[in-house]
């Protein structure tokens, strides 16, 4: 796996620390991480164990997308690009319901505690918010911080004053340009396909997710992890 890291001041980026017990990610040589995938996860599923719950364990169908999540998170450009990523993007991660997509997406940015990463909220949480405090919400989310818009698609419209608005596409159209002129990333789950994207925002806003977001899907027949 990918080989590329920052320095970190105790000059120790290849391992991470988590209840005490020290997890060797791969081999560092002063510049760069050579990153070994089992040992990655390895430290994954200690880690998931202290965020979720004492069985939680990487499942085998799973491997596959952590995978690619975990290229992505380490700026694997060379993995990456093996599998059609673009680390100047950021995640739309696809999939039916409980299978595991918010986890995932808590999960993988502690590989990285030296960087700067991403925030994730509800997109029920912001239309809420939309609908008691008006459009300087918009404003809020659009802004430079980077974000994981946590299940897209499941919040009602939102409403203000009487007047209605689909907050998060208004939303997702701010920070395309963002995007444009700054970078900053964005990242998306949800339960729904490219067509019922499409059909809840409208053409202009899927045309810029594209634009945005590399896509990573999960096969239509996983199971409900929550059952």
């Amino acid at each position: 796996m990918g080989n590329h890291c920052n320095r970190r001041a105790d000059q120790r980026p290849h391992i991470l620390v988590e209840n005490g017990v020290e997890y060797c990610l791969g081999n560092f040589d002063g510049k760069r991480i050579d990153y070994d995938f089992s040992k990655v996860l390895t430290y994954l599923e200690a880690k998931g164990r202290s965020l979720f719950e004492e069985s939680f364990k990487v499942r085998g169908e799973d491997r596959g997308t952590f995978l690619k999540l975990c290229s992505y998170m380490v700026k694997d450009v060379e993995n990456c690009r093996k599998m059609e990523m673009d680390t100047a993007k950021g995640i739309l991660l696809t999939g039916p319901v409980g299978c595991g997509k918010t986890s995932m997406m808590r999960l993988v940015r502690h590989l990285v505690p030296h960087k700067r990463t991403y925030n994730i909220i509800s997109a029920r949480n912001i239309t809420f918010a939309f609908n008691h405090i008006g459009y300087k919400i918009i404003e809020d989310y659009g802004n430079g911080r980077p974000y994981c818009f946590d299940d897209l698609g499941v919040e009602p419209m939102g409403r203000y004053f009487g007047d209605d608005c689909n907050v998060m596409g208004e939303v997702l159209v701010s920070r395309h340009e963002l995007y444009q002129k700054t970078k900053i990333l964005t990242h998306i789950t949800t339960n729904l396909n490219a067509e019922e994207l499409e059909e809840r925002y409208g053409k202009r806003v899927r045309s810029r997710m594209r634009q945005m977001f590399n896509l990573i899907s999960f096969d239509k027949g996983t199971k409900d992890k929550r059952i």
